[in-house]
């Protein structure tokens, strides 16, 4: 039963792992994208295990590879061997990457990879300061937490690198929400500039930042500023990386990688979620001569596994061949134009943000722009009730995430926006939300 789940999870796993509603649930089936809990309740899935599920549930095309590999009876092989469903995937990536020259290091997860990505620019450079973005996520160890701009997520304050911190595209809140967004580029260069001088000791390794902010409460800065900040961080042969975690593989509707909304390639981009569609699977893509900086041996004992990355390049192939980047363009504008219809005009209602299929919902207390995470808890828990699944972030936890696999129907979409709007607007007028 998931009432003793819960109390077994409980007495063995640390309180520090949130379990999401005031009753978690257990999720035993999935198919498409709807997903099954233990007691038999179907849910239309919106936060697809954290924008991991990208293609779905029970995917055919992706079983069959995976079922091909195990038949084999290889499951690891380990680096010190050529596995050829890592090359074939590591040759796909690097060609869709946009970066020239470019190879491919596999790790399991979005942390190491920013960890490889810092590994390697810092040996780049030789030096271990580092440029990061207030608001920011980049992973869970050591060095990822250390460039984590979110105080809910950094669990030390611990850190291996000298981090000096850019202001984010933070629209609602602080000195640059203040300004037009083609002023606030501007000033987001000055800023860097500033920075440099006063906050660092010449020799940065590399500055690293998400197209999209997704801890943060999918929060962006304006096209453009990657850019803006590379002219000034070539002049002083600052790296860049991008990190596309949750960007990456077309979820923004508009563009295959989020750093292309900014007229720029960056020197480094780790990729991760998506890609695994639920295997553990992710990496590090940039220029020979940056990757090749690592002066020892180094290698990730599961990472581009063959298991692994036979998903991925069925998943891949999946994602190209249906075009999803054209479908998340197009499902996400229905769930953005239908929210900013229905309610982006209630005064609890902060902003409706975010690109294709990687959207937000910012819920304030009215008349200002306080936050209000009690809200955001009841039309949380109104969604799962109404039967669609959905995630929470921001740094005030008032943010209502939506990254819906990117194989979202049309109808699907509409009948996600209808659970969406009842949610809101019922939590909105209930009597809590009044005193």
């Amino acid at each position: 039963m998931t009432d003793d789940l819960l109390a077994r999870h409980r007495a063995v796993l640390p309180s520090w792992m949130p379990l999401y509603y005031a009753e978690p649930i257990e999720l035993v089936a999935g198919s498409g994208r709807r997903v099954t809990d233990a007691r038999g309740r179907s849910y239309l899935d919106f936060f697809g295990g954290v924008l991991t599920n990208m293609i779905g549930y029970d995917i055919p095309e992706i079983r069959e590879a995976v079922e091909r590999q195990l038949r084999t009876g290889i499951v690891h092989s380990s680096t010190l061997y050529l596995i050829r469903q890592q090359v074939e995937l590591a040759e796909k990536v690097a060609r869709l990457s946009g970066i020239p020259d470019a190879r491919v290091f596999f790790t399991n997860s979005g942390t190491e990879a920013n960890e490889a990505a810092l590994l390697a620019s810092t040996n780049h450079r030789r030096s271990h300061q580092i440029l990061a973005v207030r608001n920011s996520y980049h992973g869970r160890s050591y060095a990822a937490m250390g460039a984590t701009g979110n105080r809910s997520w950094s669990a030390s304050a611990l850190n291996p690198l000298q981090v000096a911190w850019l202001h984010s595209g933070e629209r609602l809140r602080g000195l640059l929400s203040r300004l037009d967004p083609a002023d606030q580029v501007d000033a987001a260069v000055e800023d860097l500039r500033e920075v440099l001088a006063t906050q660092t000791a010449g020799d940065v390794a590399c500055l690293i930042a998400e197209p999209i902010q997704g801890v943060g409460g999918f929060v962006h800065g304006p096209d453009g500023l990657f850019a803006a900040w590379k002219k000034e961080l070539d002049a002083h042969g600052i790296l860049l990386i991008s990190d596309e975690v949750q960007t990456g593989w077309g979820r923004t509707g508009e563009h295959f990688w989020g750093y292309q909304a900014h007229g720029v390639t960056p020197d480094l981009l780790t990729f991760a979620k998506g890609i695994g569609n639920g295997f553990a699977l992710a990496g590090v893509v940039g220029r020979a001569e940056i990757m090749e900086s690592v002066p020892a041996i180094s290698f990730s004992t599961f990472g581009g596994n063959p298991v692994s990355t036979a998903a991925g390049n069925a998943v891949l192939d999946y994602l190209l061949d249906h075009d999803l980047q054209a479908n998340a363009a197009r499902t996400g504008a229905i769930l953005a134009d239908g929210l900013r219809a229905a309610v982006g005009g209630l005064d609890c209602v902060a902003e409706v943000r975010g690109k294709g299929l990687m959207l937000g919902v910012e819920f304030v207390h009215p008349g200002g722009v306080e936050p209000d995470a009690t809200l955001t808890a009841r039309v949380f828990e109104a969604c799962r009730a109404g039967g669609l699944l959905v995630g929470k972030g921001g740094l005030y936890g008032n943010v209502l995430r939506m990254g819906p696999p990117l194989t979202l129907t049309e109808d699907e979409a509409r009948e996600g926006l209808a659970i969406l709007v009842d949610a809101i607007r019922a939590s909105a007028a209930a009597p809590e939300a009044a005193a």
